[in-house]
């Protein structure tokens, strides 16, 4: 389904300007945040848009309401593909259904979208239910009309690891960068699995996972650390701030936030990732 121009849509897309609005007096338990970026690597030309919602469900509606909009008001075509940068893990979980939802309704087309997964375990195979190529195709893409060959997620098993990051980087940049790039902050203040102290530079590639990442994700794998994977394929902190946009969600409450203030205040900004979101976490606090 290309496309077009078409009222109704348009009429969608003016809906889903502001999608979500805040209840006065609701005490915040989840919070999203945007920013516009005005080139790669350079300063954010809008401040951040923060959306302070009081529950997961509206959390997941306003953040799919939000890519739907920005697919919508693109126009994307055969010539003019829209790129997304997606996530996995629970979090994200909410907003693919609700995507989908739009979808099956006629709304929304992923024809000519093209989808970049954020990263990848090392060493699970593709059929496993825990790897991200299960993820993604099990929850989003075979519920949508993307083609297999713009869902592009990282190969974790490939013989040749920095080639296989290599050409994932050569994809985006063919696809003319992300427009939007669509991440959950993890316990630790990490972005896709650029784990605190990540270069603010750094491209797709290799990396161990910190213990509090292993920690966590254990729960993906019945709690038994030792099926964990330890090595990950993900994008990096320059891959994620080249980026036309950035959205994230949710951050953390705020006992993780105050704890990722603190990991910031211990760790160089010039080389942590926790640059990205002090300014977001100092408002929040």
């Amino acid at each position: 389904m290309e496309m077009s121009a078409d009222p109704d849509r348009e009429e969608l897309a003016a809906s889903f300007k502001h999608p979500v609005l805040r209840p006065p007096g609701v005490v915040s338990s989840l919070i999203l945040a945007s920013r516009k970026f005005s080139g790669p690597h350079q300063e954010a030309c809008l401040p951040w848009n923060i959306q302070r919602l009081n529950n997961y469900d509206l959390a997941s509606e306003w953040a799919a309401k939000y890519i739907c909009n920005r697919i919508i008001h693109f126009r994307p075509g055969q010539d003019r593909y829209f790129t997304l940068g997606l996530p996995t893990g629970s979090a994200p979980l909410g907003c693919y259904k609700k995507l989908i939802e739009y979808h099956k309704s006629g709304n929304l087309s992923f024809k000519y979208v093209k989808i970049s997964n954020i990263d990848e375990y090392v060493g699970l195979p593709k059929n496993h239910p825990e790897s991200y190529h299960s993820y993604m195709w099990n929850n989003f893409f075979k519920h949508i009309d993307i083609d297999p060959h713009n869902a592009h997620i990282l190969e974790g098993n490939a013989p040749d690891l920095q080639a296989e990051c290599d050409a994932f980087e050569k994809k985006i940049k063919e696809a003319g960068g992300i427009d939007c790039f669509v991440g959950g902050i993890g316990p630790d203040g990490h972005i896709a699995f650029n784990e605190p102290r990540s270069s603010l530079v750094s491209r797709t590639r290799l990396t161990t996972l910190a213990m509090d990442t292993i920690l966590a994700n254990a729960k993906y794998f019945d709690g038994d650390l030792s099926t964990v994977p330890t090595m990950v394929l993900t994008v990096g902190v320059g891959t994620v701030m080249d980026a036309r946009e950035v959205h994230t969600r949710p951050l953390p409450c705020t006992k993780q936030l105050r704890k990722v203030s603190i990991t910031c205040g211990l760790s160089p900004l010039s080389s942590s990732i926790h640059e990205l979101f002090l300014d977001v976490i100092k408002m929040l606090l």
